[in-house]
């Protein structure tokens, strides 16, 4: 892949991620390496249990590393601050949300928080970006809306409305189409690809809908039992990358559709 260093948001470098105990590491996964791009729409994906959210989490600061670096914008992950870090990165999780009496526009402006006051005071120009966050997921029209009116899909778009209120250079998301039906799925994945070629943002998820990745994505990481690979679609196709990702017994790769098939 031809990478532009100016434009580099987040970068692993012999990145090895699990856990550690008083008496011993467990590794989940070792010699990662990768350069998300500004702008770009990248899926992680791989089989249950691989260390996807194991990947997730290191990368945003909430599981330590157990060797090798992240970098944010070219400086180390664990040297940046709470505040700075939320500036730079923002998040969107598959964790229930505690506060669903808010109205949307209340929780959009939640992602305002690291540029507010102590008090919280929101400023015009803060109505602005929550505003135009609105308008990028089509939600302004649900904005008086109690949250817990709303139906999964467009509560999903919500919290990446909050995520873009945010306004940082990168969007974390993890599974963001769970408990969605194959329309919104599809339709949730092609509006994060809309998100990143109108705002210029980089935006990571983890995701099984592989199908919709490889058709939407600019680039995947592909976690494996014995590696991490991180390249185009097209090029993890061509070198036959999918075809290994499953027991064939069971399911097989379609290099010509690009598409998984249940054997008959």
């Amino acid at each position: 892949m031809n990478i532009d260093t100016k434009n580099i948001i987040l970068k692993a470098e012999n990145l090895s991620i699990g856990y550690k105990t008083k008496k011993a590491k467990f590794i989940v996964a070792s010699n990662i390496n990768f350069e998300l791009q500004q702008g770009q729409l990248i899926g992680l994906v791989g089989a249950n249990g691989i260390g996807k959210s194991t990947l997730l989490r290191t990368l945003i600061k909430v599981q330590p590393t157990l060797s090798g670096s992240i970098l944010l914008n070219g400086n180390v992950l664990e040297s940046i601050n709470t505040l700075d870090l939320a500036k730079q990165l923002s998040i969107v999780l598959t964790e229930p949300l505690s506060s669903k009496n808010l109205t949307v526009y209340e929780l959009v402006a939640l992602g305002r928080h690291p540029y507010t006051n102590w008090i919280g005071n929101l400023t015009k120009n803060d109505a602005d970006v929550i505003n135009n966050a609105l308008d990028l997921v089509n939600i302004s029209g649900l904005k008086d809306k109690r949250c817990y009116e709303l139906s999964d899909g467009q509560l999903q778009k919500v919290m990446l409305a909050r995520a873009l209120a945010q306004d940082t250079d990168i969007i974390v998301l993890d599974e963001p189409t769970t408990h969605l039906d194959m329309y919104h799925k599809a339709y949730i994945l092609k509006l994060l690809q809309k998100l990143t070629k109108e705002t210029g943002k980089t935006i990571l998820f983890s995701s099984h809908e592989i199908d919709l990745a490889i058709q939407l994505c600019d680039s995947m990481i592909v976690m494996k039992a014995d590696k991490v690979i991180y390249n185009a679609p097209c090029n993890l196709i061509s070198s036959g990358v999918f075809e290994s990702l499953f027991p064939k017994d069971l399911i097989a790769f379609d290099s010509k559709t690009g598409s998984f098939r249940v054997n008959k």
